[in-house]
């Protein structure tokens, strides 16, 4: 079985030949488009991301099952994980701009 115990475990496991090629099988079977946001009617083939149904870390009995992996976007991918990216939004820099000139 593969070692995923520690997260340099896991780390060189995504740099292996054997998750590069899976990987690749991956994208091409869902036609290197996000699966979720396919499903909602939208084309995503930008920031794509293979995620593990079965989380690595827990399941590593199906870190190498194709049937195991899903092609994500960047954002469908941190929404699964729980992760949230702050990007300042054209409204807030705006915003924060005009403060700023108010109070010098």
């Amino acid at each position: 079985m593969i070692d995923v115990s520690t997260r340099a475990a896991r780390s060189l496991f995504y740099t292996s030949q054997a998750w590069r090629i899976l990987r690749e099988q991956a994208l091409e079977r869902d036609h290197y488009e996000c699966v979720w946001c396919r499903e909602e009617g939208k084309v995503t083939t930008e920031n794509l991301e293979v995620d593990h149904i079965k989380e690595l870390e827990f399941y590593p009995e199906f870190a190498l099952d194709l049937d195991n992996l899903r092609t994500l976007c960047k954002e469908c991918h941190n929404k699964r994980h729980g992760r949230f990216q702050f990007r300042k939004s054209k409204k807030m820099i705006e915003k924060n701009f005009r403060t700023d000139e108010f109070w010098g």
